[in-house]
């Protein structure tokens, strides 16, 4: 057994499956290789071992995991290790691929993983390409060399045209295989072509949103009626947006997510606006869009038809942009320092731009800017808003 790869072995003793059934159990580090061995007892005769290479994982995680990976010996699962690292895999990959996929190893890894590893190194992928598919699709080893990974490979090179993109394909979706891309991507990309859709754009969903392609036929032209119904030009991205998001989406959501626009006051033609000028918008959750208008009506005290001109502020996060921005632009107008207001285009510029032109331009005649910005006052403690406004749209 490699000292590098394993270091020590943590015996479960008496009553181990009470104890791994307890998720308070606390488990320690090892050498700080966070690499979790157990050894149940599973009959007199014979120990299995239970292996979790965690790599970060909580001790939760670490415990559930285990129990989906018994084996005799920690030989396999050492080479599985070993392998995975000299394609590129790091303890982040291997954290992922376990968390996802521990069944893996159990695999062997000469027979089973070694071809496939190979081919994807033959045809160019670097091993940052090899360990991102794997950490985010680690099931893809469980794919046939010959009858799938070799010709799916083929089929989404023709389509994509170069690694990369095919790259960005494999790690999206769990369900390419040759079955998918014989019964749906390729009658589907002929369904889009027929209405006159650019292969550019082609290019895009099937890279970008390859679960969108891979629908059945009939459900994916239905949605793409749908959508043209809606007033989409099939010559722009924003009709294939529209195609994503309508093609994961049924009745059982959308409707929700236009009660909830509604619940502030927006008309259906205003939320089907929002849907044209971002298609996104509709695929935020209800509990997102409440924090977010709530945020911009009761605290900015923004009209809901103006937020609506601007639906990609519902894809952007509040705590991290929408709050620390426009709480700096809230005191730059409460001081009379900014007269027009930009409203929600300020979310838009770059992070250097925005410091430059609304905090540092400022900072002499407002010095608590920065701390507004940095999260560390709020414009609640500078008395900028008052509780009536914040009362003023509670639902």
């Amino acid at each position: 057994m490699s000292t590098d790869l394993l270091s020590k072995k943590v015996m479960l003793i008496p009553n181990v499956w009470k104890i791994l059934g307890n998720p308070r159990t606390q488990l320690r580090l090892i050498e700080n290789r966070q690499l979790f061995i157990f050894r149940p007892f599973c009959s007199p005769k014979q120990h299995s071992l239970s292996v979790s290479y965690t790599c970060g994982l909580s001790p939760e995680s670490a415990l559930s995991t285990s129990r989906k990976l018994q084996f005799e010996t920690p030989e396999g699962a050492d080479s599985v290790l070993a392998l995975l690292r000299n394609y590129g895999c790091t303890n982040t990959h291997i954290s992922k691929i376990v968390s996802k996929y521990p069944a893996l190893f159990t695999a062997d890894p000469e027979k089973t993983l070694l071809p496939k590893l190979e081919f994807f190194r033959s045809v160019g992928f670097s091993g940052p390409d090899i360990a991102g598919i794997l950490s985010s699709n680690p099931y893809i080893l469980k794919r046939g060399l010959e009858n799938n990974l070799i010709p799916t490979y083929t089929f989404l090179k023709s389509v994509v045209m170069v690694n990369e993109n095919v790259v960005r394909v494999l790690r999206k979706t769990h369900w390419i295989t040759v079955q998918s891309v014989q019964k749906a991507i390729t009658p589907n990309i002929a369904i889009l072509k027929e209405i006159g859709v650019p292969m550019s754009n082609i290019l895009f969903l099937v890279t970008c949103h390859p679960n969108a392609v891979i629908q059945n036929r009939e459900k994916f032209s239905t949605s793409v009626k749908k959508v043209i119904e809606m007033g989409f030009d099939p010559l722009k991205v924003s009709f294939l947006k529209a195609v994503q998001v309508i093609c994961g989406m049924g009745e059982s959501i959308w409707e929700p997510r236009m009660e909830v626009y509604k619940r502030w006051g927006l008309t259906d033609d205003e939320i089907m606006s929002m849907f044209r000028l971002d298609p996104l918008c509709m695929r935020t959750s209800e509990k997102k869009i409440m924090s977010v208008m709530d945020f911009l009506v009761n605290k900015m005290g923004w009209e809901p038809a103006t937020i609506a001109r601007y639906p990609t502020v519902f894809m952007r996060s509040l705590e991290k942009k929408i709050i620390p921005r426009c709480s700096v632009v809230k005191v730059l107008q409460m001081k009379g320092l900014v007269k027009k207001d930009p409203c929600l285009g300020i979310l838009g510029c770059s992070e250097e731009n925005f410091f430059d032109k609304f905090v540092v331009k400022y900072e002499q005649d407002a010095p608590e800017l920065l701390n507004v910005y940095q999260g560390k006052i709020g414009i609640l403690e500078l008395g900028f808003v008052s509780e009536g406004v914040r009362e003023k749209k509670q639902l």
